[in-house]
């Protein structure tokens, strides 16, 4: 079963990002590297939306 949540993203992303798309989407994917087993959805203001597998 799949379950979608949602995780706070740093501050420092879109900093360092400053407003590119691509580097804010590449920082994203970088960081939900530490979330094992969550697959980002989309990214909506600060939020990452994920979707993780539950059993």
């Amino acid at each position: 079963m799949n379950t979608q949540t949602k995780v706070v993203l740093p501050a420092w992303i879109f900093e360092q990002a400053q407003g590119d798309k691509d580097e804010i989407k590449r920082l994203v994917l970088e960081y939900m590297k530490r979330y094992d087993g969550y697959r980002v959805i989309k990214v909506s203001k600060r939020l990452a939306i994920c979707e993780t597998h539950t059993i």
